[in-house]
Protein backbone atom coordinates (compact mmCIF):
# COMPACT_ATOMS: atom_id res chain seq x y z
CA UNK A 1 0.00 0.00 0.00
CA UNK A 2 1.31 3.35 -0.75
CA UNK A 3 2.01 6.10 1.70
CA UNK A 4 2.05 9.56 2.02
CA UNK A 5 3.28 11.77 -0.45
CA UNK A 6 3.14 15.24 1.48
CA UNK A 7 2.09 16.86 4.70
CA UNK A 8 0.77 20.58 3.85
CA UNK A 9 -0.25 22.40 7.10
CA UNK A 10 -1.78 25.17 6.60
CA UNK A 11 -1.61 27.81 9.55
CA UNK A 12 -3.56 31.25 10.79
CA UNK A 13 -2.23 33.54 13.13
CA UNK A 14 -3.91 36.00 14.25
CA UNK A 15 -3.32 39.23 16.99
CA UNK A 16 0.22 39.47 15.58
CA UNK A 17 1.78 42.88 15.40
CA UNK A 18 1.45 45.34 12.63
CA UNK A 19 5.31 46.05 12.47
CA UNK A 20 6.18 42.72 12.21
CA UNK A 21 3.46 41.53 9.36
CA UNK A 22 4.29 44.93 7.00
CA UNK A 23 8.17 44.20 7.20
CA UNK A 24 9.48 42.45 4.50
CA UNK A 25 13.11 41.93 5.54
CA UNK A 26 11.64 40.96 9.31
CA UNK A 27 9.28 38.00 7.17
CA UNK A 28 12.26 37.18 4.80
CA UNK A 29 13.94 36.25 7.83
CA UNK A 30 11.75 34.57 9.95
CA UNK A 31 11.13 32.28 6.98
CA UNK A 32 14.79 31.85 6.44
CA UNK A 33 15.01 30.68 10.62
CA UNK A 34 11.79 28.86 10.03
CA UNK A 35 13.23 26.81 7.23
CA UNK A 36 16.97 25.61 8.57
CA UNK A 37 15.16 24.55 11.47
CA UNK A 38 12.25 22.52 10.04
CA UNK A 39 15.62 21.11 8.14
CA UNK A 40 14.25 22.36 4.80
CA UNK A 41 16.42 23.22 1.69
CA UNK A 42 15.43 26.40 0.16
CA UNK A 43 15.55 26.82 -3.57
CA UNK A 44 14.50 30.52 -4.04
CA UNK A 45 13.05 32.93 -2.53
CA UNK A 46 10.36 35.72 -3.50
CA UNK A 47 7.84 38.73 -2.38
CA UNK A 48 5.47 40.87 -3.53
CA UNK A 49 4.63 44.32 -0.42
CA UNK A 50 1.74 45.68 -1.28
CA UNK A 51 0.51 49.56 -0.45
CA UNK A 52 -0.50 50.64 1.92
CA UNK A 53 0.68 47.34 3.74
CA UNK A 54 0.69 43.68 3.50
CA UNK A 55 3.05 41.14 1.59
CA UNK A 56 3.13 37.58 -0.10
CA UNK A 57 6.27 35.70 0.69
CA UNK A 58 7.30 32.74 -1.30
CA UNK A 59 9.47 30.08 -0.37
CA UNK A 60 10.50 27.30 -3.09
CA UNK A 61 11.92 23.82 -1.19
CA UNK A 62 13.43 21.32 -2.28
CA UNK A 63 10.78 19.66 -0.15
CA UNK A 64 7.84 21.90 -1.26
CA UNK A 65 7.14 25.35 -0.57
CA UNK A 66 6.28 27.68 1.95
CA UNK A 67 3.97 30.77 1.43
CA UNK A 68 3.12 34.00 4.19
CA UNK A 69 0.25 36.41 3.74
CA UNK A 70 0.26 39.14 5.97
CA UNK A 71 -2.63 41.50 6.61
CA UNK A 72 -1.21 43.69 9.06
CA UNK A 73 -4.20 45.77 9.39
CA UNK A 74 -6.12 42.89 10.48
CA UNK A 75 -3.40 41.55 12.37
CA UNK A 76 -3.96 38.64 11.29
CA UNK A 77 -1.58 36.20 8.25
CA UNK A 78 -1.91 33.36 6.75
CA UNK A 79 0.88 30.61 6.34
CA UNK A 80 0.84 27.46 4.12
CA UNK A 81 3.62 24.72 4.29
CA UNK A 82 3.38 21.87 2.42
CA UNK A 83 6.91 19.15 2.24
CA UNK A 84 6.87 15.71 0.69
CA UNK A 85 9.87 13.26 2.32
CA UNK A 86 10.53 12.23 6.01
CA UNK A 87 13.08 14.49 6.80
CA UNK A 88 12.02 17.85 7.08
CA UNK A 89 10.03 18.46 10.33
CA UNK A 90 7.20 21.20 9.15
CA UNK A 91 5.67 21.51 12.86
CA UNK A 92 9.19 22.96 13.77
CA UNK A 93 8.88 25.59 11.24
CA UNK A 94 5.32 26.72 12.73
CA UNK A 95 6.75 26.47 16.46
CA UNK A 96 9.63 28.99 14.73
CA UNK A 97 7.00 31.55 12.93
CA UNK A 98 4.62 31.33 16.11
CA UNK A 99 7.64 32.46 18.08
CA UNK A 100 8.52 35.22 15.37
CA UNK A 101 5.22 36.77 14.79
CA UNK A 102 3.67 36.49 18.68
CA UNK A 103 0.13 35.52 17.55
CA UNK A 104 -2.32 35.71 20.55
CA UNK A 105 -4.05 32.68 18.26
CA UNK A 106 -3.07 29.98 16.18
CA UNK A 107 -4.98 28.11 14.46
CA UNK A 108 -3.19 24.68 12.28
CA UNK A 109 -4.41 22.12 10.10
CA UNK A 110 -2.83 19.48 9.17
CA UNK A 111 -3.82 17.63 5.76
CA UNK A 112 -2.07 14.65 4.60
CA UNK A 113 -1.74 14.85 0.52
CA UNK A 114 -2.11 11.83 -1.31
CA UNK A 115 -2.71 9.04 0.73
CA UNK A 116 -4.59 6.98 -2.26
CA UNK A 117 -7.00 6.54 0.27
CA UNK A 118 -4.97 4.23 2.71
CA UNK A 119 -6.45 7.02 5.80
CA UNK A 120 -9.66 6.52 6.72
CA UNK A 121 -9.78 10.22 7.97
CA UNK A 122 -9.09 11.13 4.45
CA UNK A 123 -11.58 9.70 2.67
CA UNK A 124 -15.15 11.79 2.42
CA UNK A 125 -17.66 11.02 4.67
CA UNK A 126 -21.17 11.44 3.44
CA UNK A 127 -24.07 10.20 5.71
CA UNK A 128 -27.50 9.90 3.40
CA UNK A 129 -30.53 10.16 5.58
CA UNK A 130 -34.28 9.51 3.64
CA UNK A 131 -36.25 9.60 6.62
CA UNK A 132 -36.46 13.34 7.26
CA UNK A 133 -37.51 12.93 3.15
CA UNK A 134 -40.37 10.19 3.76
CA UNK A 135 -41.72 12.08 6.64
CA UNK A 136 -42.12 14.98 4.62
CA UNK A 137 -44.18 12.43 1.77
CA UNK A 138 -46.25 10.79 4.34
CA UNK A 139 -47.24 14.17 6.46
CA UNK A 140 -48.35 15.53 2.41
CA UNK A 141 -50.07 12.55 2.40
CA UNK A 142 -52.12 12.26 5.33
CA UNK A 143 -52.69 16.59 4.59
CA UNK A 144 -54.13 15.83 1.48
CA UNK A 145 -56.68 12.86 3.15
CA UNK A 146 -57.73 15.09 5.27
CA UNK A 147 -58.38 17.63 3.04
CA UNK A 148 -60.23 15.09 0.77
CA UNK A 149 -62.84 13.81 3.33
CA UNK A 150 -63.49 17.29 4.27
CA UNK A 151 -66.09 18.19 1.37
Amino acid sequence: MLGIIGRHLTVDMYGCIFESLDNVDFVKESMLTAITEANMTLLSFTYHKFEPQGLTAWALLSEGHMSIHTYPKMSYTAIDIFTCGDQSHPEQAVKVLKYCFHPEKIKTTNIKRGDFGSISDMKPKIKVSITPLRRVRDTGAKVIRFLSRSK
